[in-house]
């Protein structure tokens, strides 16, 4: 089952010249790594002591990445991208926090994005990180079998009540609720959470979805035994399937800390573990929902093939493909004209409070063999498609693809 996805008229379509002018020079800048760990210093030094450099970041890679600083702000580029069929998932991209009212307002703002989906068929998504509703630490220590104090008891219950009064609305408005992937050694915690809320909202259909990490090992066993659970208690799973985000801090720790390395020995061993869940799991459509994170052509063709075997409609609501916002467009667009279901994550937030997130997208595509170079070559194709058909040369030289790598993998929690 194979399809195009170098179609840059479809896929770049809602570019205009100026900004695909600004994504050539983004990605032309992001593919030099020094040049990246430099410019992440002297954002962050710059920021910290408030030099003027917001304007400057929001209109290079805040607006390539970002959707705006506010939902109402996200808006006219959610309907560019509903009017080609692609989707949106706002994603409230401020991390970092630790107070208590801190978790309380990233909350409300997931409540009030929750009232925007309600009635946008445009949004049927929305996402939130587990840090963004608790303490790292809190999340920690119960994945280590750790007590806690009265008191982290006390701020656990307040985590355990936002969870639950962000999936009851989701399920009464009928929206999807995608939970990110963290760091392994807090994931247990987070995964029970998840899957309690799935056995109380998933009973007729997928409304809760947690992320599956395969670059993790063992993640293919716990899908396997969270089926078995799901099955006694009566209710559905979904799963967002990634790769992962995290492989050299989980592998650093795993070292310091002279503990077995949770992550695949190899790229091949990921890539494996990535096809045989998307296999279990269509194999399993009548309990399960798949939202299929990836940049990956490789894993995208995996998945449509599978469902051609199994006879599985190309919109059907249970499987969906997903890309971040300003990356892998050409599989995005191409995916959505041929009637797939495509949702893009869509960052916003205030830029200051962004940052960490534009830092690690940068830093991600520099780290992924052929992430940047294929952006760039896709960039390239079509300014130079658009340049012949505004000169009339059809015949104009193609554009050279040599540096275009296609064995990538996605990167970020997708």
């Amino acid at each position: 089952m194979r399809t195009s996805f170098e179609n840059t008229e479809v896929a770049l379509a809602l570019k205009s010249n100026s900004e695909l002018e600004r994504a050539l020079f983004l990605f032309e800048m992001i593919k030099w790594k020094p040049l990246v760990k430099i410019g992440a210093v002297l954002t962050k030094f710059s920021l910290k002591f408030n030099l003027p450099v917001e304007g400057l970041i929001r209109s290079t890679v805040f607006d390539h990445f970002c959707g705006g600083t506010t939902e109402d702000d996200c808006l006219a580029g959610i309907d560019k991208m509903y009017s080609k069929n692609v989707h949106a998932v706002l994603d409230y991209s401020v991390e970092g926090k630790e107070e208590e009212a801190q978790f309380d307002m990233t909350m409300n703002k997931i409540l009030k994005t929750l009232e925007y989906a309600k009635r946008n068929p445009a949004i049927p998504h929305i996402v939130f990180k587990p840090t963004g509703f608790g303490r790292f630490a809190i999340y920690e220590k119960l994945s280590a079998g750790e007590g806690l104090t009265p008191e982290e008891q006390t701020e656990w219950n307040n985590v355990k009540d936002r969870y639950n009064r962000v999936c009851r609305k989701a399920h009464k408005y009928n929206v999807s609720i995608l939970i990110d992937a963290e760091e392994s050694w807090m994931q247990n915690a987070a995964d029970d959470l998840a899957e309690s809320m799935m056995s109380k909202y998933n009973k007729e259909k997928v409304i809760i979805f947690n992320t599956l990490q395969l670059y993790r090992h063992d993640r293919f066993e716990y899908l396997k035994g969270l089926h078995q659970r799901a099955t006694i208690g009566g209710f559905k799973i979904g799963l967002k399937l990634v790769r992962g985000a995290y492989m050299e801090k989980e592998r650093k720790r795993a070292t310091r800390l002279g503990y077995q390395d949770p992550i695949c020995a190899d790229k091949n061993k990921t890539d494996i573990l990535y096809k045989d869940a998307l296999n279990y799991m269509v194999k399993n459509l009548e309990e399960m929902s798949i939202f299929a994170g990836t940049h990956n052509e490789e894993s995208t063709y995996v998945l449509m093939q599978l469902m051609k075997n199994h006879k599985i409609a190309a919109d059907d609501k249970r499987i969906w493909f997903g890309q971040l916002f300003g990356m892998s467009d050409h599989i995005s667009y191409n995916l959505a004209n041929i009637g797939y279901n495509v949702a893009k994550y869509l960052p916003y937030g205030p830029v200051k409070e962004v940052i960490p997130y534009l830092l690690r997208r940068a830093e991600e595509n520099t780290s992924v063999v052929g992430q940047t170079s294929r952006e760039l070559f896709l960039i390239k194709k079509e300014i130079k498609r658009r340049k012949s058909e505004l000169i009339g040369e059809s015949d104009m030289p193609a554009v050279n693809d040599s540096n275009y790598l296609f064995k990538d993998e996605t990167s970020g929690n997708l």
